[in-house]
């Protein structure tokens, strides 16, 4: 294996040896005896095999053998300096320049196991049932087309009106009147033809409505309104059909989204089960809010963040750079505190009906 050098800078401070490659942290080294130096500058030069870097050492004058520039580069890797010189690209030009910041992204979290194409490769392949194109909704589309999702299907029963235009950036006016999902799934194929797109132009009231649509889908995203079950709705056919579920929206002051691993987190109608009961504050708070008819407070900027913290966790699920952030919780953006991020975790409820429907993960029967 060929071993790259990712884009760092280092300076040396008496016997040490400082290195940056995330802004953030500076990374100290011992290295009185400047090897650790003299190997980045030979990585920098070029990717070398151990054996390589060792001979190219040695005629330097550094007397390491490849055993001992093998240890560096495990430490190095230990550190997140290098990786696999042979996974930086995808082997075609043009997909290369397309993903070329997805896969620098890629570059910070690739190692000496796992190169960048391998988190790209499985995004591109991936189906997800993105469910509602509006606020939030028509964001998450545009994200997830710019990350190369290989395919979607959009659901939405709404038209355009104008008023959207002042956070659905999909649309324009000659859509004026079409279905949201038609002309969200044709700026699809204008943006990148590459990637398959269905519109299913619909309306949910049960989660049998969403059971053709979920088969063969790798991740559901997105938030559906219209009732106040919708969501549950597709919360069932996701956990029923062992898919993860990615769920966000916004209220007057504050941004929300959560995500559901089937068989392994809690569920939205865990969480729902949780609601307050009787007559007491709590509970005709509750209700009182899952009735309200709201005119919709939802900004441009509002809706472009709700769209992209799902699409990230989407990311996390669909490619695995990071576990996902918001698995079995709730996290809330408060907009009147500069939105800081709150985790609440959702309650796990032990005789949940909907999560007894989660299949049976492989490797986790009995």
């Amino acid at each position: 294996m060929r071993v790259a050098l990712k884009e760092c800078e280092w300076e040396t401070i008496g016997a040490d040896l400082l290195v940056i490659f995330d802004a953030r942290e500076a990374i100290t080294l011992d290295d009185p005896d400047g090897h650790v130096a003299a190997l980045l500058t030979e990585l920098r030069r070029a990717p070398q095999t151990a054996a390589e870097l060792s001979g190219s050492l040695q005629r330097r004058g550094i007397p390491l053998s490849e055993e001992d520039v093998s240890g560096g580069l495990s430490g190095l890797d230990s550190l997140g300096l290098v990786e696999d010189a042979g996974g930086r690209t995808l082997g075609d030009p043009d997909e290369d320049e397309r993903h070329f910041s997805n896969l620098s992204f890629y570059g910070t979290y690739a190692s000496l196991e796992r190169r960048r194409a391998a988190f790209h490769r499985p995004m591109s392949q991936a189906h997800v049932l993105v469910l509602g194109v509006g606020g939030g909704g028509s964001s998450l589309v545009q994200c997830l087309a710019g990350l190369g999702v290989g395919e979607m299907t959009l659901v939405d029963q709404d038209r355009v009106e104008s008023r959207n235009f002042a956070r659905q950036f999909l649309y324009h006016h000659a859509d004026l009147g079409r279905s949201k999902a038609e002309r969200a799934a044709a700026w699809v194929r204008d943006y990148d033809p590459r990637i398959k797109v269905h519109a299913a132009d619909r309306w949910v009231s049960a989660p049998e409505d969403l059971e053709d649509l979920i088969q063969g889908v790798d991740l559901v995203a997105g938030g559906l309104d219209g009732h106040p079950h919708a969501n549950l709705w597709a919360n069932e056919a996701a956990v029923r059909n062992g898919v993860p579920y990615v769920l966000g929206g916004a209220n007057r002051s504050q941004l929300m989204y959560l995500s559901v691993d089937p068989g392994r987190t809690a569920c939205l109608a865990c969480d729902y089960a949780d609601r307050p009961t009787g007559d007491g504050p709590d509970a005709v708070a509750y209700r009182i809010v899952e009735n309200m008819k709201l005119s919709n407070p939802l900004t441009g900027p509002m809706a472009m963040q709700v769209g992209s913290l799902l699409a990230l966790e989407a990311q996390r699920y669909l490619t695995g750079y990071e576990p996902p952030r918001a698995a079995g919780h709730r996290v809330t953006l408060d907009l009147r505190n500069g939105l800081v991020p709150e985790w609440q975790p959702l309650p796990r409820n032990p005789d949940c009906k909907v999560c007894a429907l989660a299949p049976a993960r492989e490797g986790e029967r009995g």
